[in-house]
């Protein structure tokens, strides 16, 4: 990602408002830091993982608390 506004489009709705809020009340010093932290945010791919395989080894005992 290369601007703030691909930071923004590539997360969901609901949170492009707190992105949006954020941004607003970011000092320019901790800009770089922010925007680190949400470029994370959006790229973990946690949601795509739980969306990819939501009931895989859901069977009894086949995780343990561990994963």
């Amino acid at each position: 990602m290369r601007t703030i506004r691909d930071i923004r489009e590539s997360l969901p709705e609901d949170q492009r408002r707190h992105f949006d809020a954020e941004l607003a009340d970011t000092e320019i010093e901790a800009l770089p830091e922010m925007l680190h932290r949400w470029v994370a945010l959006s790229n973990d791919g946690f949601e795509e993982f739980l969306l990819s395989r939501p009931f895989e080894g859901l069977e009894f005992g086949a995780r343990s608390y561990d994963e």
